[in-house]
């Protein structure tokens, strides 16, 4: 049985929530049409260490590529080491559809002259076809597309697949770069973390979100005030809001925003269009808080609370202040 390979993203030395996500989708592959899955690592010294939460996650093997020459993203030499592992036989290879993820996955298609799906959010394989579903025209539509290549090359949607841990042996095999990392043509020389400190939406355990139902930009200090007693939690806002200039675009979440599927989501103030829900609905709890009983956030909602946001936010943020106390 061919394996299945696993890109698993890290950044500034520490795994992202995206890295698991590939992993557990090429876990799910390997479950159904057999092999073995194959993650990769690349970093600076110490990144193996990661290897066994990586093992925790399904991977069978985890190749790692490790030394200072890899502390900062190395596109070239990445896409070239790759491109010649999966030449050597592969049904499927996973990636983030980050940023990072966006360049890497284009790289190493082209190093091998295949297709690619870009950004997807669902995926079957059935028999020598893959069939997988991808948002188009700025999310309007779904497309759904059949892969008929020898490996199917997918970048996966932040959240599309949530982390699973599916323990395996995880031997771990240090593996040598395709390419001389000193011939690379691009060199990144530094990495400065965005958002200044905050939690980013698609690794936050936590959402606390808001949407027109906040009245006024001021009145969003509440939500903030929520995220900051949870600790762990990132703010969100729907299109409405960010529309409105009430917040920035950055924390759209939604059809035309981030898909995100944290272990708790609060809508605060959110009535439930369509348009959002494409985006948080795989959250795995979701409380909802509306003075609307018939608004549709409370069809997805575990739990719903029918009441002024105003006054039931201060409510529920000293609540979790004092769990959080211990009282």
């Amino acid at each position: 049985m061919a394996n299945i390979f696993a890109f698993a993203e890290t950044r500034l030395g520490e795994l992202r929530r995206a890295g698991l996500e590939a992993v557990t989708a090429a876990r799910r592959v390997a479950d159904e049409t057999g092999g073995q899955v194959h993650a990769m690592l690349a970093g600076g010294p110490g990144i193996g260490a990661i290897a066994a939460k990586l093992a925790a996650h399904g991977a069978d093997v985890v190749l790692v590529l490790e030394g200072d020459a890899y502390v900062n993203y190395n596109p070239e030499v990445l896409a070239a080491t790759i491109a010649a592992r999966l030449g050597s036989g592969y049904r499927a290879a996973f990636f983030a559809a980050s940023a990072q993820g966006h360049d890497l996955v284009a790289r190493t298609a082209a190093k091998l002259k295949m297709p690619y799906a870009s950004d997807v959010t669902d995926f079957a394989f059935t028999g020598d076809s893959v069939t997988v579903q991808h948002p188009g025209y700025t999310n309007k539509i779904v497309q759904t597309l059949v892969l008929r290549t020898p490996i199917a090359i997918i970048s996966l949607r932040a959240g599309a697949v949530l982390p699973a841990e599916n323990a395996k042996a995880g031997a771990v095999e240090a593996i040598a770069p395709a390419m001389d990392p000193a011939t690379a043509r691009v060199k990144v020389t530094s990495t400065e973390a965005g958002n200044r400190g905050k939690l980013d939406l698609g690794e936050a355990p936590v959402i606390i979100a808001g949407g027109r139902g906040l009245k006024e930009a001021a009145n969003f200090a509440l939500v903030e005030d929520c995220a900051a007693a949870f600790g762990n939690a990132a703010v969100g806002a729907t299109r409405a809001v960010t529309d409105e200039g009430w917040r920035p675009h950055s924390d759209q979440i939604g059809q035309t925003g981030r898909l995100v599927s944290p272990d708790l989501y609060v809508a605060c103030g959110i009535s439930g269009a369509i348009q959002h829900l494409a985006g948080m609905r795989t959250s795995k709890c979701i409380v909802a808080i509306n003075k609307d009983k018939e608004a549709p956030i409370f069809k997805v909602a575990d739990y719903g609370i029918v009441g002024d946001v105003l006054e039931i936010l201060p409510v529920l943020t000293a609540a979790v202040k004092t769990a959080k106390a211990g009282g």
